[in-house]
């Protein structure tokens, strides 16, 4: 045992070696180098504006399309909801000036007056419904934010500026959902006019900027709603997004001022980072969680044992420690300590490679079985986790293919067809704080993301935490629902996020959000 942690440690750092040098970590300077020639900062003249690096395009800015987070990061400026969650995650109005439950199935909500979308149309609550029997009808129904509002039978206008929702179920997590993805409103003038695919490329929404570019995986532009409802706001005349998805060429563009905020430091980057003069590392905790899921309708891994003899066979805290540099934190299941159904009674599976090699021999997998495993190729970090799992495993007798796919098509083809092998990265920004959203998401049969796994008792379970809003009650069915899924292991749980952003130091009053959402409203430059 202490043989094989020594080589694990040996390989990990090689490795870590490698890549550091190829995200420009400078493992030749000195303490207290900096990277750049004479302190200047090569991005002070760039004038009233921000150029923000991104690592992927969700390829559709439609709200009902998706349920990525690079979505979100870019769409929380150009969408609106009823509600609006703050950077500290604290819930408050938004396009509804108030709300009232009126009983237990009928929400009244109270809507802003002289609110106009991008393009001139007035926000009112002709636009509410229009966006909820989308979101709700056959055009909502292909996507995979339906089942988030399937709680909502109709919304129906009462004046103006007056909605009236039922509910077909109580809902504990409604409102957390109304202040995001699809339950953002749309202009229906807008929408029925144009096509689809115009929508999906130039969405119109009431937030703080509007888009006025996109070239797709590319670049996104935002300039400044001079009609937004927030006074003052927002600081900023424009933004630009760059899709670059090389955390190494991120790194490049953030040191010659070519980009202003770096998304997804690598923790391989950390220190060039620090080591560049005007620019700042800024760490955040967040919800976000990763995994590697298996295809549970493939063998082995349609029986539990070899499940489960893979989460013994991983050492999730060498991971965290010898890769993430400490920048994250152990799971037991698929969500972090910020949510609500977190079970904190279970523990990871613990390390230990003879019971996963006595379950591989009682469930009849012969050594040297090959595994396909699929990740995208522009996540740094994961590479280098997945090659050390490719090692543990490979100590229990299992040989381990790693493939490295374009993250959209990994995201949006591979794992919803069940085409990513016996096991894939699964990541889950898990930005409702309640478990709700991840677990049905995950294990409903028939969720997008959910291409073979299925389960009686946890069908039943997902059913019975959404009939109630008693929150004691929902509390107590999610700690069987944990309980339930740590036995069947229809994924690794290996940890929750802790995120990088580097910024420019010209860059004023930007907070790194919890959840991607990267709220710039507030943001100005020196």
């Amino acid at each position: 045992m202490k043989r094989n942690k020594n080589v694990f440690i040996s390989v990990v750092m090689i490795v870590m070696l490698v890549l550091a040098a190829c995200s420009g970590g400078g493992g030749d300077k000195k303490e207290g180098a900096k990277t750049t020639d004479g302190g200047k900062n090569p991005a002070e003249s760039r004038g009233n504006e921000i150029i923000v690096g991104i690592t992927s395009d969700p390829q559709s800015w439609d709200p009902i399309d998706t349920f990525l987070l690079d979505w979100s990061t870019v769409a929380i400026s150009v969408f609106e909801g009823l509600v609006e969650r703050d950077l500290d995650l604290e819930l408050k109005p938004g396009l509804a000036e108030s709300w009232e439950y009126l009983d237990d199935s009928t929400i009244e909500f109270k809507l802003r007056q002289g609110v106009v979308f991008h393009n001139g149309e007035p926000f009112n609550a002709d636009a509410v419904k229009f966006t909820f029997d989308r979101l709700l009808g056959e055009e909502g129904q292909k996507g995979p934010q339906y089942s988030n509002y399937a709680s909502i039978e109709s919304v129906e206008v009462k004046d103006e500026f007056t909605v009236i929702m039922k509910l077909n179920a109580p809902d504990p997590v409604l409102l957390t959902k109304l202040s995001g993805y699809g339950a953002v409103i749309v202009p229906p003038g807008y929408v029925t006019e144009v096509s689809d695919e115009e929508f999906n490329n130039k969405p119109v929404g009431t937030g703080p900027f509007k888009m006025t570019g996109y070239k797709r995986d590319q670049e996104v532009l935002l300039e400044k709603n001079e009609n937004y409802w927030k006074e003052g706001l927002p600081k900023l005349d424009k933004v630009t997004f760059k899709v670059i998805p090389e955390a190494s060429t991120r790194l490049a563009e953030l040191q010659t001022g070519k980009i202003d905020i770096m998304k997804r430091v690598e923790v391989a980057q950390a220190d060039t980072v620090k080591e560049t003069n005007f620019v700042k590392l800024e760490e955040v905790g967040t919800p976000t969680v990763y995994s590697i899921r298996f295809d549970t309708a493939k063998a082995p891994f349609d029986k539990k044992e070899v499940r489960q003899a893979v989460n013994y066979a991983i050492n999730k805290e060498e991971l965290i420690e010898q890769i993430l540099g400490g920048y994250g934190l152990p799971i037991s299941t698929f969500q972090s300590d910020l949510s609500f159904g977190n079970n904190p009674d279970l523990k990871p599976y613990p390390y230990d490679p003879e019971k996963a090699k006595e379950l591989l021999k009682k469930a009849g997998v012969a050594e040297g079985t090959q595994i396909e495993a699929f990740i995208p190729g522009n996540d740094g970090n994961f590479k280098e986790i997945t090659q050390a799992i490719a090692f543990y495993l490979e100590e229990v007798g299992l040989k381990v293919n790693i493939n490295s796919v374009d993250v959209t098509t990994m995201n949006s083809d591979l794992i919803p067809q069940g085409d990513a092998g016996h096991m894939y990265r699964q990541g889950w920004g898990g930005w409702t704080l309640d478990f709700d959203n991840t677990a049905y998401l995950m294990y409903h049969e028939g969720e997008q993301w959910n291409p073979s796994f299925k389960d009686e008792k946890v069908e039943e379970l997902l059913a019975a935490q959404r009939a109630t809003v008693d929150q004691d009650e929902r509390h107590k069915i999610f700690m069987e629902l944990t309980t339930v899924l740590y036995d069947l292991a229809p994924e690794v749980n290996l940890y929750q996020t802790v995120d990088l952003y580097a910024v420019n130091e010209r860059v004023e009053n930007f907070q790194p959000p919890h959840e991607d959402r990267m709220r710039l409203e507030e943001v100005s430059v020196k």
